[in-house]
């Protein structure tokens, strides 16, 4: 059993086969693939030709953010190498076959980063400053003045430390937030948090999430889909939540438990959940978080700034001539722990 660390290097075949595996919307920029002078067959399938076109690929470009195509088609993986994903999260790669095989997988870290931290901050700002209200008051042309809140010296938790999550901590102190994170491992001096907290709820392990998220005005989810991560904001953790704090999650859906957000935004035990991501998407029309108080619908965009195809494919095609020249891959993922670590 052969699981490459976080830096890997693949020996390419002459002129390999390429398969780009992609949703119903073939993706714009193909043609830099077919023009390449260093690939061999460049094809590309939605999820339903995959198992025709897997065999003797060398080279597998995953652009369906959520396909579990693979899994299925995994039999047919005859010459696979390397799988690169245009995503950061590769959760929906993360099965037996391809976690226990020598194949090298690789993801587009870095690409989102900054875009995310963004969008988490103009979050908080329209939370502060009530922009949500404004609006609806603005259509029924009512002219209601109020009070709102300051972000200066507001507490945030960023829950994952990732690349993406220590862009949104570096953002948020720059507007004077003071920002403390929770990861894998507890540990003090952390050069963009400070303090970094266990992610964990058991008080016998040290100092976590019970101790962490009492004192929190934002909580923000930034951490990988894992086993460890999965179901994490669940009832217990929205309780240890303060009745004033937002829940902010540009994640995975699965980290939050649904239902007990709902419960919670329902209860008014916290005041507000804006979410970039959910269980199943798209969200259905009759989701009751659609018209929660406090609560703000986004559609998986947090990261989908003008141009970040382009950036993905740049990233893929710096990976591509690395492949084929013998050289070290960028974002190889640590299959055991299902991201890059570093």
């Amino acid at each position: 059993m052969n699981r490459p660390p976080s830096t890997a290097t693949v020996s390419a075949p002459e002129r390999p086969r390429l398969l780009v595996l992609h949703g119903e919307e073939t993706p714009s920029g193909l043609e830099r693939l077919h023009d390449h002078p260093g690939l061999g067959e460049v094809v590309h399938t939605t999820a339903d030709g995959l198992a025709g076109a897997l065999p003797g690929t060398d080279a597998l470009l995953v652009w369906d953010l959520f396909t579990e195509a693979l899994s299925a088609a995994w039999p047919k993986a005859d010459a696979l190498r390397w799988v690169h994903a245009a995503t950061t999260g590769v959760d929906n790669l993360m099965f037996p076959g391809l976690v226990n095989s020598d194949v090298v997988v690789t993801n587009s870290r870095g690409v989102f980063d900054e875009h995310i931290a963004e969008y988490v901050l103009g979050l908080i700002i329209s939370f502060a400053k009530d922009f949500p209200r404004s609006w609806e008051l603005q259509r029924e042309r009512h002219w209601l003045h109020r009070e709102t809140e300051r972000v200066t010296g507001k507490r945030a938790l960023v829950v994952g430390t990732g690349p993406i999550g220590r862009a949104i901590g570096r953002k948020l102190t720059a507007i004077g937030m003071r920002v403390e994170a929770s990861g894998s491992h507890a540990r003090e001096g952390d050069p963009d948090f400070g303090r970094v907290y266990a992610s964990h709820l058991d008080p016998d392990h040290g100092p976590g999430l019970r101790e962490a998220l009492p004192e929190a005005d934002y909580v923000v989810v930034a951490a990988p889909l894992t086993d460890s991560t999965r179901g994490l904001v669940d009832r217990p953790f929205l309780d240890l939540m303060k009745p004033t704090a937002r829940l902010i999650n540009v994640a995975r859906g699965p980290i939050v438990v649904q239902s007990d957000l709902v419960r919670a935004l329902e209860a008014n035990s916290i005041a507000g959940a804006a979410l970039d991501v959910f269980e199943r998407e798209p969200l259905k029309a009759i989701n009751p978080l659609w018209g929660l108080p406090g609560s703000v619908v986004s559609p998986h965009m947090s990261g989908d700034v003008i141009g970040w195809r382009d950036d993905l494919w740049e990233l893929f095609l710096d990976n591509l001539d690395r492949y084929l020249g013998g050289r070290e891959l960028r974002n190889a993922v640590d299959k055991d722990r299902g991201y890059v670590p570093g």
